[in-house]
């Protein structure tokens, strides 16, 4: 079309809105027809210079310019109202936003991506596809399982202003008389208080209507129950049993990956199955927390020293290949969705956990073995030698001591070696000298 032919339409803007710097309008965006002839109607938000546009529908430039005046076609006339409402909504948020804090296309645009602003269940939706969309899928699993639990009891309308303490405990009896154990119950609460803090953050609502309790002061305030958990550490002398017992040579990968899991400061599966050989500097090996580098990249590497028992397993099951970008073990591969590499990651841990369970159940253990005990037993046989408590969390690649970071320092290189040699190996050599099936 010549643009001669654009001056019998009238392609003024359908609505404008103007607040301070802010200014809204329901355009009609004919720089590039699309292949059906019609052009996009966005709503277009100017804010210091900067332009952003948000979709709303196609249309030929015929039926645009006829809604600026009566529309009796019933079809014009119902997108006509998505395209008002689609701009009032816009315009609300926007003006909150500029109200409360300041406008931000940031924050507009998180707001715009979780839907209805004040609905609970689409923010734990939006979490959830943002946590898919970075690979981070056991957490996005423990954000549906939440969701799911609070729809049963609460319906899928929940708003951000219904969740009050007394909903809270509500919500807890409730799971109480489910027989969930306090551990869930605090998962659960958890996973909700972190969409109220988003809700908080974005000015959904207010500090008044945040039910959770931050300070012994507000006791009016909800307190999520501590998970009480299980003792499922075991004593250095349980663990050189567990290494040294005997099982059949096509099971002792999975027992030999636990090993490597328990001296590698209690690495878990899925951190383990991707280190790669570039992580390896000298004796010493380097990572990031799969879940620590989405959301704090910056944040230090945590250290561990290659132990003998470390060296053997990788020599005996590592990739052959040790090009720095090569998986050590030959379980994920380059281009894997992070829906199938979650896969992978949860079958070796069910190969080791089954493995283990088996051992544990010989050797008259109450305690189940699964590959979880590993770190826990890392973190309990350190405190038990005297190993400082801030050096324990720093091995394990905990974030929740970050004020006390930041007078203590970093580990020191001799800090880490002492440690590590406090790691006893080994009773008997068990390693196969040849790769299990």
């Amino acid at each position: 079309m010549k643009k001669d032919d654009f001056k019998q339409f009238d392609l003024t803007p359908l609505n404008s809105y103007q607040l301070g710097k802010i200014v809204l309008s329901a355009i009609l965006d004919i720089r590039r027809a699309k292949g059906n002839g019609k052009y996009p109607v966005k709503i277009r938000i100017t804010y210091l210079k900067q332009q952003v546009y948000y979709f709303c529908m196609d249309l030929s430039m015929s039926d645009y310019s006829r809604m600026h005046g009566t529309v009796k076609d019933a079809k014009l006339l119902e997108d006509k109202n998505l395209i008002e409402a689609k701009f009032e909504q816009i315009k609300d948020i926007a003006k909150d936003i500029e109200n409360r804090f300041g406008f931000s296309f940031d924050m507009l645009n998180r707001r715009l991506k979780r839907g209805t602003e004040d609905s609970i269940i689409n923010a734990f939706n939006y979490r959830v596809d943002e946590l898919e969309n970075e690979g981070s899928i056991a957490t996005a699993q423990w954000y549906a399982c939440a969701k799911n639990s609070i729809i049963k009891f609460g319906g899928k309308n929940l708003k951000y202003a219904s969740i009050t303490p007394d909903w809270l405990k509500k919500y807890q009896a409730q799971l109480v008389k489910e027989k969930k154990k306090d551990t869930t119950i605090s998962i659960n609460m958890r996973a909700l208080r972190a969409i109220m803090n988003d809700g908080l953050q974005d000015g959904i609502i207010s500090q008044a209507q945040y039910p959770f309790r931050r300070h012994k002061r507000e006791k009016d305030k909800y307190q999520i129950p501590k998970g009480t958990g299980k003792e499922i550490a075991l004593s250095e002398e349980e663990l050189l049993d567990v290494f040294d017992h005997e099982i059949p040579p096509e099971q002792e990968k999975w027992r030999d990956l636990f090993v490597f899991s328990y001296f590698c400061n209690g690495i878990n599966i899925g951190d383990l199955l991707r280190l790669r050989y570039e992580n390896i500097t000298g004796n010493n090996i380097q990572w990031m927390r799969k879940k620590t580098a989405t959301t704090d990249p910056k944040k230090e590497k945590i250290q561990a020293v290659i132990k003998p028992d470390m060296e053997e397993i990788i020599q005996l099951y590592g990739n052959a290949d040790k090009s720095p970008d090569n998986y050590i073990f030959p379980y994920l591969k380059p281009g894997l969705s992070p829906a199938d590499e979650r896969k992978i990651i949860v079958e070796v841990i069910h190969q080791i956990n089954k493995t283990m369970k088996k051992i544990g159940k010989e050797l008259g253990y109450n305690v189940p073995i699964t590959s979880y005990v590993a770190r826990h037993s890392f973190a309990e046989v350190n405190r038990a030698k005297g190993t400082k408590l801030y050096n324990i969390s720093k091995y394990l690649g905990h974030k929740n001591l970050k004020t006390t970071e930041g007078y203590l320092g970093r580990l020191k290189p001799d800090e880490l070696s002492k440690d590590a040699e406090n790691m006893q190996g080994r009773r008997k050599n068990h390693l196969t000298q040849t790769k299990s099936a």
